[in-house]
């Protein structure tokens, strides 16, 4: 994302990643139609939408005013909304334990936005986007786990991205995509950054989250998320970003909240 931010709209970016992550999964998601229930394919694409579109242009939007490692490490909230929402929405149990793992990483969470240096309104607005698409990325899992284990992961994200190519391809057409110099190698490599977002970190990443759905509870699978804040904070230092000893003592309470709310009783 902070590849492709350098020359190109949060749009842009959010838009390449979905349109290859679908144009790579094509080929599989004619096959993919005939296998899923006509009753399930409003799900299948509402996934799409939720777990993938969104986030990805709120995520694109939120990283032009706030670092890459701090939208990383808001990130590792996934699964504690995953219990919130598979609480309030789906009627999911939650016993005290979990209660206070969520809790416990709200007091991260706290923390974490007073270590900004320069806490204001606009950057809090900016942060707030990622907590929206990590709640979506909890609504969808809980769908997906809920409703959708019948159908094959590859089949879910062929589908769930092949539809939203058009609306990828249209919004970088409004933009003014297709119009800019793709001679010059800035907007090249801004370009192959969105790529490789969407057919790595989108299309790929995409089946392989939505097979660990299916093979182990919801929770255990929003809890990839552990790993999420690492490589986000050493992008982070790599671009020259900052990182305090307040803001990695966040993500350790933000975790340990996590813990708390999966840690199996005995």
């Amino acid at each position: 994302m902070k590849e492709g931010l350098t020359q190109l709209s949060p749009y842009q970016v959010a838009s390449l990643r979905m349109l290859f992550a679908g144009l790579i999964l094509l080929p599989f998601a004619f096959k993919a139609l005939k296998k899923i229930p006509k009753e399930k394919m409003g799900l299948v694409l509402l996934s799409g939408i939720l777990g993938n579109f969104i986030p990805a242009f709120l995520f694109c939007i939120a990283e032009t005013k706030i670092d890459s490692a701090l939208a990383g490490i808001l990130n590792s909230l996934t699964p504690l909304f995953t219990i919130l929402v598979g609480l309030f929405f789906f009627k999911i149990a939650a016993s005290a334990q979990k209660i206070i793992g969520v809790l416990v990483g709200f007091v991260g969470l706290c923390l974490l936005f007073a270590a900004g240096k320069n806490i204001s309104f606009e950057n809090l607005s900016y942060a707030a986007l990622v907590l929206v698409a990590t709640f979506f990325y909890g609504l969808n899992v809980n769908m997906v786990g809920k409703f959708l284990q019948n159908i094959r992961a590859l089949d879910i994200a062929a589908v769930a991205f092949a539809f939203l190519i058009i609306p990828s391809a249209c919004i970088l057409y409004t933009t003014g995509y297709f119009n800019l110099n793709f001679n010059n190698p800035s907007i090249v490599n801004a370009t192959l950054g969105g790529i490789c977002l969407g057919v790595v970190g989108t299309s790929i990443a995409s089946i392989l989250f939505y097979m660990l759905i299916k093979r182990s509870t919801i929770v255990f699978a929003s809890m990839v998320t552990y790993g999420i804040p690492i490589v986000a904070v050493a992008w982070g230092v790599y671009y020259g970003e900052r990182i305090t000893i307040l803001q990695l003592g966040s993500l350790l309470i933000i975790l340990a909240g996590v813990y708390i709310v999966n840690k199996p009783r005995h």
